[in-house]
């Protein structure tokens, strides 16, 4: 079965082929990473105006490079949630006139089960059920993935994500946008101990996290050194942030692995490209007996070839939708999109 899918969430205009959702034949990734720089972050409005542009020449290109033709494909998939309202809706409409014209299936695919489905893009022997971590910037969740489209939530932050931390904190530091990429490249030169840091505890929520104390002490480090005219080692904050974050997130996933009986575990995310957490968790993995899955770092940011393959586990599935599919800011991956429609 040849998808065709399509990710528009944030910030990147990306699109995929896939065959029987495990074997990709393109995967074609429009990034607006400078034209946000200048911000210090994504602007929403120009992230969809941006899409607009882009996606008719990344969707063609998707195509011709899987060496198809449209009418070759037999379903259409597209993010419709969670994500930047209006970036989404160009992805999803795009996706919806295109299985429109081909008369094929759409299929609404949710984000977060788009990046746990880029594991099996990576490792193509990995089958549920298993324990995932998902890290992003605007994410992070502890899941537990009994079937391909069967998952529930077992922990996530009660304020700001992880990678949402890595950035603000790299913006204060003076880094170049996308600042957990930036932050994660100084701190490999720094001394992670220098400076404490809090590890934030939810009462009577194990799993759950929580990073603005982490994000408020960092900052609040930088302003007062500033202000007293010291010199904040750039370095050994960054790591000492990368290893905060490690140390609240690693315990926690393998603790609900081993809770729900499960023997392994599968990472995602921009968040899990960060190399102190993926070396923790390949310790504690090691240490516990746990298959460890991590995909590529070029699997760890947003990208179509995550959604083809998910698609095609929703279709099997039966979760398909037609033009009236709707998108949404919030969603829970739990959730299905025929209690939205």
């Amino acid at each position: 079965m040849l998808i065709l899918g399509i990710e528009s969430s944030c910030d990147e205009t990306a699109a995929s082929v896939s065959l029987d959702g495990r074997r990709i034949l393109s995967n074609v990734v429009y990034s607006q990473i400078d034209m946000h720089a200048l911000y210090g972050g994504v602007v929403p409005e120009i992230a969809s105006r941006k899409h607009a542009e882009k996606i008719t020449a990344v969707v063609r290109q998707a195509v011709e490079e899987a060496g198809i033709t449209f009418s070759q494909l037999d379903a259409v998939g597209a993010t419709c949630a969670p994500g930047l309202i209006g970036a989404l809706l160009v992805g999803a409409n795009f996706a919806k006139a295109c299985s429109l014209m081909l008369e094929k299936p759409f299929v609404p695919v949710h984000h977060i089960r788009g990046h746990i489905a880029a594991n099996y893009v990576a490792f193509p022997e990995l089958e549920p059920p298993f324990t995932a971590l998902v890290a992003s910037g605007g994410h992070t969740l502890i899941i537990d993935v009994s079937d391909y489209t069967e998952m529930t939530v077992l922990g996530t932050t009660r304020d700001d994500a992880a990678g949402e931390a890595f950035d603000k904190i790299a913006r204060v530091l003076g880094l170049p946008y996308p600042g957990g990429a930036a932050l994660d490249r100084l701190g490999q030169e720094g001394d992670s101990g220098r400076y404490r840091l809090p590890r934030a505890v939810v009462t009577g929520h194990p799993y759950d996290f929580s990073f603005s104390g982490l994000k408020t002490a960092s900052l609040n480090l930088i302003h007062n050194a500033a202000q007293k005219g010291e010199e904040i080692r750039r370095e050994d904050l960054a790591a000492g942030v990368s290893l905060a974050v490690a140390e609240s997130i690693v315990p926690r996933v393998a603790a609900a692995a081993r809770e729900k009986g499960r023997d392994k575990i599968a990472a995602a995310g921009g968040v899990a490209a960060n190399s102190v957490l993926r070396a923790m968790l390949e310790r504690e993995c090691r240490k516990a007996g746990i298959k460890l899955y991590l995909p590529p770092l070029s699997l760890c940011g947003d990208n179509g070839a995550m959604i083809a393959c998910q698609a095609y586990y929703e279709y099997l599935a039966g979760n398909i939708s037609d033009s009236g599919q709707n998108c949404y800011a919030n969603m829970n991956v739990s959730d299905s999109f025929k209690n939205y429609q």
